[in-house]
């Protein structure tokens, strides 16, 4: 089994990505906002009930697709690279993979601002998200997670973690998961 995690900040276009990726290899899309929104219709982001069930979610999917015959899981993930408890979340989450036996595959996307505007209010992303439809309030969180927190990875973390650093700007989801796919092999 493979576990490939994309990271980046909102609206890289991790889950769009993950689903190309998806169409090319038969791997299973979990993106970040599956658990998110199921738990959004009940409890407001960031609520301590919030944070339990997302957590369970992510953790009980995981365990089983670990335990399980699938060829392998595609994971996105907003990671904070300076907040100590989402390289916490990472950690636990790779070890739980890699003891199962599982290629750990780590990919961390980056675009410019603009470039992230434009796509937050893409079709596929009001779509599938539907706590980002009010675009405003999207974009003002968007702008606070860009000057508050630490989304790219450094060349340390990057080897570190055995990450590819892609800078999917100018790129096409296409062609950012056929480079994701030559990279690692899938």
């Amino acid at each position: 089994m493979k576990f490939v995690m994309i990271s980046g900040a909102s609206a890289v276009g991790k889950m769009t990505v993950g689903r190309e990726l998806e169409r090319m290899t038969g791997f299973r899309l979990f993106h970040n906002h599956m658990s998110i929104e199921l738990v959004n219709t009940f409890f407001d982001f960031g609520t301590p009930a919030f944070e339990r069930l997302v957590r369970l979610i992510r953790m009980g999917i995981f365990r089983e697709v670990a335990a399980s015959e699938l060829k392998g899981l595609i994971f996105t993930y907003a990671w904070a690279f300076d907040i100590e408890e989402d390289e916490a979340f990472i950690t636990e989450v790779t070890d739980l993979f890699r003891t199962a036996g599982a290629e750990i595959c780590m990919v961390n996307l980056y675009a410019d601002l603009a470039t992230r505007l434009e796509r937050n209010r893409h079709e596929t992303r009001l779509k599938e998200k539907p706590s980002k439809r009010d675009v405003e309030f999207s974009e003002k969180a968007l702008r606070y997670d860009t000057d508050h927190y630490r989304e790219v990875a450094t060349v340390a973390e990057l080897a570190k973690w055995g990450m590819i650093q892609i800078d999917n700007t100018n790129m096409n989801p296409e062609d950012t998961a056929r480079k994701i796919r030559a990279h690692f092999n899938l």
